[in-house]
C-alpha cells in the first residue's frame, strides 16, 4: 500500500483533531488518582471527544471484525503494555503507573497520541521507565526529518531505550495516519542488525504523516496477549510505558499534531 502524502490542508485538519486528542490527555491527567476505574476514565475521555464533535477511532475497531475493541480509549495498568480494555472493576492504586491511548475522528481525520504517569507515588524504578520511554519518544520526533528514512528514526529510539537498560517491543509499531488510523509507512521502534524480507525503510518526505509510539519493558522485551484477545502483558511480568505522537515531517523541524 502506498504512502499518502498529505497537503497542507490535510495536515492543518488532522492538526484539529490533534488537539482534541490532547485536550483528552489533559482530562485524563487531571483525572488519574487512586481509586478511579479505567472505565471511569473512558469517560472523561468519551466527554471531551462529544464536546468537540469528535468520535472514537478505536470503539469497533478493526471494523466488521468478530472481536471490535469495546471501548473508547485504551486503558493499561503496570505490566499492561497497549489494547487494555477499560473496566468498571479495575481500579487504580497509589504506586501504579497506567498508559492512556486515545485516537480521534474528526471532520473525517484521524488523530492518535498516547502516554504513561503514575498514580500518585510511584518507585524510583517506575518513574525512571516512564521518563526513558517519554524521552526516547523526543529522540524518535528529532530524528523525523527530510534527508532520513524510517529506519533512522528507529534506530534512533532502540538505541536511546536500550544504552539506559531498557527493551523495546518488536512486536508493535508506529504507524501512517491520516483518513484512517492505521496507513503506511510503518515505524518499528527497533531496526534489526541484519536485513530481513520484507523490512523497508521509507525515506521521510514533507506531507508523510503517522504515530510515532515507543514502547519500552523495564526487563525483556517478549510480551503475550491475554485471553480477552486484545490487552497485551509483557511476557516476563515487568513494568512497561508507551508515549506517542502524531507527527507530520515538513522541509523543517518535525510538526507534532496531538498537542494544544
Amino acid at each position: 500500500m502506498a504512502i499518502h502524502y498529505k497537503n497542507s490542508e490535510e495536515i492543518m485538519a488532522m492538526r484539529e483533531a490533534g488537539r482534541i486528542v490532547a485536550r483528552c490527555h489533559e482530562a485524563l491527567r487531571e483525572a488519574v488518582k487512586p481509586g478511579i476505574s479505567t472505565w471511569e476514565l473512558d469517560q472523561v475521555a468519551l466527554k471531551v471527544m462529544e464536546s468537540h464533535g469528535a468520535v472514537s477511532a478505536f470503539i469497533g475497531y478493526p471494523y466488521g471484525s468478530q472481536n471490535p475493541f469495546p471501548a473508547h480509549i485504551t486503558t493499561c495498568i503496570n505490566d499492561e503494555l497497549v489494547h487494555g480494555i477499560p473496566n468498571p472493576q479495575r481500579i487504580l492504586t497509589e504506586g501504579d503507573i497506567v498508559s492512556l491511548d486515545v485516537g480521534v475522528i474528526y471532520k473525517g481525520f484521524v488523530g492518535d497520541a498516547a502516554f504513561s504517569m503514575g498514580v500518585g507515588k510511584i518507585s524510583k524504578e517506575a518513574q525512571r521507565l516512564l521518563d526513558i520511554t517519554e524521552a526516547a519518544l523526543y529522540e524518535g520526533i528529532r530524528n523525523a526529518t527530510v534527508g532520513n528514512y524510517t529506519s533512522d528514526v528507529s534506530k534512533s529510539i532502540q538505541h536511546y531505550v536500550e544504552k539506559r537498560g531498557c527493551s523495546v517491543v518488536r512486536e508493535y509499531t508506529g504507524h501512517g495516519v491520516g483518513r484512517k488510523m492505521h496507513e503506511e509507512p510503518q515505524v518499528p521502534n527497533w531496526w534489526p542488525m541484519r536485513k530481513i524480507r520484507g523490512w523497508k525503510a521509507a525515506a521521510l518526505k514533507p506531507g508523510m504523516t503517522f504515530a510515532l509510539e515507543p514502547m519500552v519493558n523495564a526487563g525483556r522485551p517478549e510480551t503475550r496477549v491475554l485471553d480477552d484477545e486484545w490487552t497485551v502483558v509483557t511476557e516476563d511480568g515487568s513494568l512497561c510505558a508507551h508515549f506517542e505522537h502524531t507527527i507530520a515531517i515538513t522541509e523543517g523541524e518535525p510538526l507534532i499534531l496531538t498537542v494544544l
